[in-house]
């Protein structure tokens, strides 16, 4: 199995999901989602879809003219009855409210700025395709001011953190005694995994999508599959070549089931390793060494981001390596850095000598 048909058979279960969730919502929404097909991955029509059906089921109960109607039986022309006015209350909704689950619980919800900002960037992306193909008049949703959006502090591992981070994985000295009877069969898998997420900085995705064939020693690199499709290497220092060799030896010593055998990292039931298990592999460890910062994947690909800007102050490279299609978004998540560069530029020039 090479390495695009794990994210091949994501996709296809992501659009088997996304048919599920198309048949609530109203059937002229399945032109839009043909439309951005080429031009969005499977996972962001996934949440345009779940954003478009709570603001449906948002419209159902509180627009006057709508009230009555079922949402399967909206055409498009009922879009024009939402006014700028509407999409604010929506807005103000999404703050806090409770849906039932499946199981008839009842589930609360909050959205920050940013979760707003995002579901109203679905609505606008949703109501301007209607509005280009002039199957609508008005576009409420882009006069609509997107929430103000607070730049939060990046949360990254300082080095100790790091180096202490490693040697808790490999040793499990402060794991439970349950913990610890895992740790001894997982050791070496799990300080592959962290060393790698570490030493390059890849995808959680990225990751556990990787083939025992998409390693190559000889470059020291891997190949991986980055958003939108696009196969690329990225190369590791000698502290991953080592982590990954040394848990190879064991890997190679497993019998994985049927359609996981070229799979890298392997679950305890020797199969291909899951998105959700290593963000609890993560956590789990994160919390040995520190508890004051919500440590994830996602987390450590920051740490590596911030490092390899400090060393090199690079921001392009940072950009390449990470694999950030528009350099702007580095930029926004770094700016913190560049501002900390500023203020060392500014007390090396001494206009006086002491």
């Amino acid at each position: 199995m090479k390495n695009n048909d794990y994210h091949e058979q994501q996709n296809i279960k992501n659009a088997v999901l996304l048919r599920d969730i198309m048949y609530s919502l109203p059937s002229f929404t399945y032109a839009f989602f043909r439309g951005i097909e080429q031009t969005t991955s499977s996972k962001t029509r996934i949440a345009y879809a779940y954003d478009l059906r709570l603001f449906f089921e948002f419209i159902l109960d509180h627009h006057q003219h709508l009230r009555e109607k079922d949402m399967t039986t909206l055409v498009v022309k009922d879009l024009e009855l939402v006014t700028p006015d509407d999409v604010e209350m929506y807005l103000e909704y999404l703050s806090y409210y409770q849906k039932k689950d499946k199981n008839g619980m009842v589930i609360e919800h909050k959205n920050t700025e940013r979760g707003k900002s995002r579901k109203l960037a679905s609505l606008r992306s949703f109501y301007t395709y209607f509005y280009k193909k002039q199957k609508i008049i008005n576009n409420p949703a882009l006069l609509v001011n997107l929430p103000k959006i607070h730049e939060k502090h990046i949360t990254r591992l300082e080095i100790d953190e790091v180096a202490r981070l490693l040697d808790e994985v490999e040793s499990g000295h402060n794991l439970t005694d349950a913990q610890k009877k895992y740790h001894s069969r997982t050791k070496e898998r799990d300080l592959a995994i962290m060393t790698l997420l570490l030493g390059t900085g890849i995808r959680v995705s990225e990751c556990v999508g990787l083939n025992i064939e998409d390693i190559d020693f000889n470059v020291d690199g891997i190949r991986i599959v980055r958003k939108g499709g696009n196969e690329v290497i990225i190369y590791f220092g000698e502290e991953v070549e080592e982590a990954l060799l040394n848990y190879l030896e064991k890997r190679n010593g497993i019998s994985a089931i049927e359609g996981h055998d070229e799979a890298l990292f392997l679950s305890l039931q020797n199969k291909r390793l899951s998105v959700r298990s290593v963000q609890n592999l993560v956590k789990k460890y994160a919390k040995l060494v520190t508890q004051l910062k919500n440590i994830s994947p996602h987390k450590l690909r920051s740490t590596y981001g911030t490092n390899l800007y400090r060393e090199t102050g690079d921001i392009y490279l940072v950009a390449d390596v990470l694999g950030h299609k528009d350099v702007n978004t580095t930029k926004k998540h770094y700016a913190q850095l560049e501002d900390e560069r500023r203020r060392k530029a500014a007390k090396i020039i001494r206009l006086r000598k002491d």
